[in-house]
């Protein structure tokens, strides 16, 4: 939800601005889970009950489809939950490979696996279909997913603490714009990110 209302401000602000303002998009490695195993993972339901308690997620899955059903996401809580770490790992080889339009588009394919397919982010399987369905190079695919393959996990690894330590980012969305100049967290109505939009691009101008 956080994606899609970013897209939305962005889309607004550049369509009611005469000035030319360029956006780049970075995505930054984020855990909440380091626990869970790696491959198909924990039932999905199971972990949230576990984790937030049955009536809680149960009062929390009806608000959160509705929600997302008006930012145009059919999301679902079936299906398994896996450790992050290899779709971190391929998020930033994305951005290697292809600079932020690519990583964005494997990053829109990882969504897309995860809440509306039920997928198993931790499944390798389910990341060679979104790295492909993004466009990344089978090359670049199969050396990064190859099985005891490490690479890009140090980098990953090292992101994920600097931007947790630095920011203290707790959760997921958390917005950092112009280099920490400004952040905001939470999955923020497109009105509040353009209103920061404003603000950053006057503060430059003064």
């Amino acid at each position: 939800m956080g994606k899609r209302r970013l897209e939305s401000a962005i889309q607004s602000f550049c369509s009611s601005n005469d000035d030319e303002v360029t956006f780049d998009v970075r995505w930054r490695p984020f855990q909440l889970s380091t626990e869970l195993p790696s491959g198909k993972g924990v039932n999905k339901l199971a972990y949230y009950h576990s984790k937030f308690g049955k009536e809680r997620t149960e009062a929390m899955i009806p608000y959160m489809k509705q929600v997302a059903h008006k930012e145009g996401i059919d999301m679902k809580y079936g299906g398994y939950i896996g450790n992050t770490l290899d779709s971190h790992r391929l998020i930033w080889m994305a951005q290697m490979e292809g600079g932020s339009k690519l990583q964005d588009l494997v990053v829109e394919e990882i969504f897309k696996a995860y809440f509306e397919k039920e997928q198993s982010l931790g499944d390798v399987s389910v990341l060679k279909q979104c790295a492909e369905a993004a466009g990344m190079s089978q090359s670049s695919i199969d050396t990064l997913l190859s099985p005891n393959s490490t690479l890009g996990k140090e980098e990953t690894l090292v992101e994920m603490h600097d931007y947790r330590t630095n920011y203290k980012c707790t959760g997921v969305p958390f917005f950092i714009f112009n280099e920490g100049k400004h952040t905001l967290s939470g999955a923020q109505p497109p009105e509040e990110l353009s209103f920061v939009f404003e603000t950053l691009i006057n503060a430059d101008d003064a």
